[in-house]
C-alpha cells in the first residue's frame, strides 16, 4: 500500500488553482494568527499575488495536490523579502497546508520542491517569520536548515491580542 506521501504530487502553481489557494489562505486568516491578514480575500483579490509567482525566477509558488483527486493540499512560496533593490537576493518563504491535510508531510514535500527550484536562482538567503507559538512550523524550518535569529515582540495584533513573530534565516 503506498504511503500518504507518495500519493502527493508537487508542481508549480497555476492560475486555475486560485480559488483553492484562496480558500486555504482564508482559513488561516479567519481561524489563526499564522497570517496577520485580518480580512478574507476573494480569488480576484488574490490574483495579483498569484501572478507575482511565475514558474521561474526567485519568486515561486509550489502546490501540493492529492495524486488521485488532484485536490490542492497546500502550497509554499518564495516572495520578495523587502521592496528595496539591495534586498533582491533575499526571499521570504511560507507554507500553508489545507486544514484537513496536516501531519502528512505536505509542508516537507513543498519546501523540498521549493528549495530545489530556487537552487539555480540568484538568491542568497531565505527568511521566515513564524507567529508564536507554532512548534510545527519551527520544526519544519529547522529541518530545512533555517536558524533562529530573533523575535519581534508583540509585533502584530489579531483576535484582540498581540502576537510575537520569531524570525529564521537560511543560506541558499
Amino acid at each position: 500500500m503506498p504511503s500518504a506521501r507518495t500519493e502527493v504530487q508537487v508542481r508549480p502553481g497555476f492560475e486555475s488553482d486560485l480559488e483553492a489557494l484562496t480558500d486555504i489562505y482564508n482559513h488561516y486568516v479567519r481561524e489563526t494568527p499564522i497570517t496577520f491578514d485580518t480580512a478574507i480575500f476573494t480569488p480576484e483579490e488574490r490574483r495579483p499575488w498569484l501572478l507575482s509567482h511565475p514558474e521561474d525566477g526567485p519568486y515561486r509558488l509550489m502546490v501540493a495536490t492529492d495524486g488521485r483527486s488532484q485536490r490542492i493540499l497546500g502550497y509554499a512560496t518564495s516572495s520578495p523579502y523587502r521592496v528595496k533593490p539591495a534586498y533582491a537576493t533575499s526571499v521570504e518563504t511560507s507554507v500553508y497546508v489545507a486544514p484537513d491535510a496536516g501531519r502528512r508531510g505536505i509542508g516537507t514535500l513543498l519546501y523540498d520542491a521549493l528549495f530545489k527550484a530556487l537552487a539555480d536562482e540568484d538568491v542568497h538567503r531565505a527568511y521566515a517569520g513564524i507567529a508564536q507559538p507554532n512548534e510545527a512550523s519551527e520544526r519544519l524550518h529547522t529541518r530545512f536548515g533555517f536558524r533562529y535569529v530573533g523575535t519581534y515582540r508583540e509585533v502584530g495584533r489579531k483576535f484582540g491580542r498581540y502576537w510575537d513573530v520569531a524570525w529564521y534565516e537560511k543560506d541558499l
